[in-house]
């Protein structure tokens, strides 16, 4: 399972370090140590909270404002639904939530898994995957 340090994850919710580590330290998000002292974040809890955080409007001092480049939005994947040939991808992008229809094949290329970094990229009607 991939783990975050505070300065990636603060990246992935779309705010500063200090409000990521704020947020560790209040307890909201669990956190553990490496063998050098840093600490993280497991991609599962991450992505949980990622979805927490959307949907909690109580916090909104504590939100940047999240703006995309070239249409990509980096972020977590919060969901991973196969069927036998499409699949669905969510992604959380600070406060965004993405969702890209598929196929299967591609999902298991890419090794898309809940808690993994990856970059949705909007075209027209289309959102694809890239794999960070």
């Amino acid at each position: 399972m991939q783990s975050y340090t505070i300065g990636q994850a603060a990246r992935l919710l779309g705010v500063s370090p200090d409000t990521a580590r704020r947020w560790a330290d209040a307890g909201r998000v669990a956190t553990r140590r490496d063998e050098n002292g840093r600490r993280l974040i497991d991609g599962k809890d991450l992505a949980a909270f990622s979805v927490e955080l959307a949907s909690d409007t109580s916090d909104e001092a504590d939100t940047a404002p999240y703006t995309s480049a070239r249409n990509a939005f980096p972020g977590i994947v919060t969901a991973v639904k196969l069927g036998d040939v499409a699949a669905q991808v969510e992604i959380q992008a600070g406060p965004h939530r993405l969702v890209s229809l598929l196929t299967r094949e591609a999902v298991e290329e890419l090794g898309l898994e809940v808690g993994m970094e990856a970059t949705a990229r909007v075209k027209s009607t289309n959102v694809h995957i890239d794999r960070t």
